[in-house]
């Protein structure tokens, strides 16, 4: 097994598990659980070294999920470990990804999410415990099919209050509640 498998294997392991024990686990996103457990959500490590090639594979994601029937792929998380350890250089891929969508003619079919480790919203500090809605073990884009997050929304009512209830249950647990759930931190490596 090559280093690069053993390393891949390490952030889909680490990924996942944030994924069950935050964003389902805690429920942040009512809409995860189905897909997960219906094994149609597609984990992509990145494995580029340039902006470039980031943005091809980004391109190859977004086409594959949007000629992919949702019975097969309902949701695709891209990681990409290397490129973007720096939070404010991944807040400025955003800017590059909505014009992805775009150049795609994608608009109103796909829409990406951001998580982040250092994950921060523009209202907060960096500490402020709010910010774990977002933070995520590596840099990822949630590659979101329109049509499910329409369906979701039917079948729930009103989704405004999702975001409001995730901050309030994260103040609620505070640092060390999260820190109890293990969610791996790869700036906490040396």
């Amino acid at each position: 097994m090559s280093a690069r498998s053993v390393d891949d294997q390490h952030i889909l392991t680490a990924t996942r598990h944030w994924l069950t024990r935050a964003v389902i686990g805690l429920n942040l996103c009512p809409f995860a659980k189905a897909p997960y457990i219906k094994e149609q959500i597609r984990f992509c490590v990145s494995h580029a070294r340039h902006i470039d090639s980031f943005l091809e594979l980004l391109d190859d994601e977004l086409q594959l999920l949007a000629t992919t029937p949702a019975e097969k792929i309902e949701t695709t998380l891209l990681i990409e470990p290397v490129l973007f350890a720096d939070f404010n250089d991944f807040n400025d891929l955003l800017d590059l990804t909505d014009q992805v969508i775009s150049d795609h003619q994608l608009d109103g079919v796909l829409q990406i999410a951001p998580f982040h480790p250092q994950f921060q919203f523009a209202d907060t500090t960096k500490e402020d415990i709010t910010n774990y809605t977002n933070r995520s073990p590596y840099p990822t884009l949630h590659l979101i099919r329109e049509d499910s997050i329409d369906r979701a929304v039917a079948a729930m009512g009103d989704t405004s209050t999702i975001f409001e209830r995730n901050k309030q249950l994260l103040r609620q647990m505070g640092t060390e509640g999260w820190q109890r759930l293990a969610i791996h931190d790869p700036s906490s490596e040396t």
